[in-house]
């Protein structure tokens, strides 16, 4: 006999368009790709479902495997991934989520590009890491007209076509990005790898790289020290004549999260690599592909808090407690309502950084722009992931609700592509050495002046500290924040829900803001902010 009734259970959280996002679908629509919308929804009834979420949970329990030698002892050097890895592989290259916006000639391809990798990452995180580096490697491997002639075709092609096979023979190529080492970390001009000219084009590569993740990709942009200084290399996993090249992999990576991807050791063994670029301007040829992959880790970090968000709204609307909903009592509505916030403001701040992507004219903001998103986004996904987390309590914490894996994922975008320090210096530098990004950044920002006071007080304080020089390198975490709210809360002034443009600038600018989330002030409407969450 049961011993009991379940009741005051929450319903699964699938069926739902992932894509009915109202501040992801004004901003697509602003951004000018409103024509991706059909596609957007398509994509996002596939990322609601039942079926994707299945296959990533899979991916994420069954552990990509390193085979480095065959039964006979031969070096074989490959990764073994779960079947549906390659399921999600599929869906993000056929819709376009890798290098396909480069050759799309229709207006803000970039944006719908972001979107639909906002959409389908909240399914898995991890596959989105090859994607993404596909997506970044064209502009690099531009430096090289006759690599790019051969490669960006496939590179963009819409066919995910995974195996060991020379790359001009496949329908679709993935590529990857090796640059870190044992002693360098962020700091790559301490790069102890070495590049020799072999006579032929060639240069003949021996060292090692501390982090290579997707280590199954067809091709890979490294750096190395050639004769003329640190230089960018493109490297095949199979070379023209069909045999393997020198690259070793040691072990892959035990990971806090991000696991469904395989992130490597390697070794090159004389490995053959064709020059990028020029030697000597290694840095400067992949910082391009960097550049990209940070936008990356912003939208990424957005779909985070999205999913998370939605998840803890979706909670909370159906487990009561004392009488009523959790939605309905007023601290949790505070919670709610402030991880909507959070949310929303990086899906914008995201939207509007794609959105620039390609435009000539709108480089200058994008450049500074990102450098300020991608330190303050990355950087508030792992507390906001964390509370979402602790609405769900006690089945939170249990991993079949899906918001461990969450949790784990939020702090990689902080660190890939450089940690919190790196990517506040980084701004830094973006303002010394090119002042027109410091004028393109204001210039966005005063396009809201006068719509909310609060936002110009912050505005001014901004300016005030960015006069100050004493002692900017120990206080640039707090300079670089504070940028990243005035510009995320002149776009939400601009174009944001009156209620969550009004909460945010009322919480982050307002001074009546605790530090920890659902410190909301008074007044604020909560009850329509968290409706823009509720699944749909």
């Amino acid at each position: 006999m049961p011993t009991h009734e379940v009741t005051n259970q929450v319903p699964p959280l699938h069926g739902h368009d992932v894509a009915a996002d109202p501040a992801l679908l004004a901003a697509l629509d602003r951004e000018g790709a409103g024509w991706a919308e059909p596609e957007l929804h398509e994509l996002g009834e596939l990322a609601g479902g039942e079926e994707a979420r299945e296959w990533g949970r899979l991916v994420n329990e069954n552990e990509p495997v390193l085979r480095t030698h065959d039964r006979y002892g031969n070096r074989i050097d490959e990764v073994e991934f779960h079947p549906h890895w390659h399921d999600l592989m599929r869906v993000a290259v056929s819709h376009g989520l890798h290098g396909a916006p480069w050759r799309d000639d229709r207006p803000s391809a970039h944006a719908a590009r972001a979107a639909k990798m906002y959409v389908w990452g909240q399914v898995e995180a991890g596959h989105s890491c090859p994607v993404s580096m596909t997506y970044a490697a064209i502009p690099a491997l531009r430096h090289n007209p006759e690599l790019a002639a051969k490669y960006e075709p496939l590179l963009a092609a819409r066919e995910y076509d995974y195996g060991l096979r020379e790359p001009g023979t496949k329908r679709g190529l993935i590529a990857g990005m090796s640059m870190t080492e044992k002693q360098g970390g962020s700091d790559v001009r301490a790069n102890t790898t070495t590049a020799r000219p072999n006579g032929d084009g060639t240069y003949r590569i021996v060292g090692h790289k501390w982090f290579t993740s997707a280590p199954m990709s067809d091709l890979f942009l490294t750096l190395a020290q050639a004769p003329g200084g640190l230089s960018c290399f493109l490297l095949p996993r199979v070379l023209p004549d069909g045999t393997r090249n020198a690259l070793r992999l040691q072990r892959l990576k035990d990971k806090l999260g991000n696991r469904s991807n395989a992130s490597s050791e390697i070794e090159y063994e004389n490995a053959v690599g064709w020059l990028v670029g020029e030697e000597g301007r290694g840095v400067r040829t992949i910082i391009e592909m960097v550049n990209n992959t940070r936008l990356d880790c912003a939208v990424g970090s957005a779909a985070g808090m999205r999913a998370a968000t939605v998840q803890a709204v979706h909670h909370a609307t159906h487990r009561h407690a004392f009488g009523k909903a959790l939605d309905q009592q007023p601290l949790m509505a505070n919670v709610l309502a402030d991880l909507v916030l959070e949310s929303e403001a990086a899906t914008t701040v995201g939207m509007r950084l794609a959105g620039a992507t390609g435009r000539p004219e709108e480089q200058a903001f994008r450049r500074l722009g990102l450098a300020v998103t991608k330190y303050w986004v990355c950087k508030r996904a792992p507390s906001h992931a964390a509370e979402a987390l602790e609405c769900l309590g006690g089945n939170g914490y249990v991993e079949e609700s899906g918001m461990p894996r969450l949790y784990r994922e939020a702090p990689l975008m902080s660190i890939w592509e450089g940690s919190g320090n790196v990517a506040a210096l980084d701004a830094l530098r973006a303002m010394a050495k090119q002042p027109d990004t410091v004028d393109a950044f204001f210039t966005e920002v005063e396009l809201a002046a006068g719509a909310d006071s609060r936002l110009d007080d912050a505005h001014a304080r901004l300016r005030k500290d960015l006069s100050d020089l004493a002692d900017i390198e120990y206080r640039a975490r707090r300079i670089v924040e504070s940028m990243a709210l005035v510009l995320q809360g002149s776009l939400l002034v601009r174009f944001g829900a009156p209620a969550v443009a009004d909460a945010f600038c009322a919480s982050r600018f307002g001074g009546d803001w605790g530090v920890a989330f659902g410190t909301l002030p008074s007044g604020v409407d909560t009850a329509a902010i968290i409706d823009r969450a509720r699944a749909s």
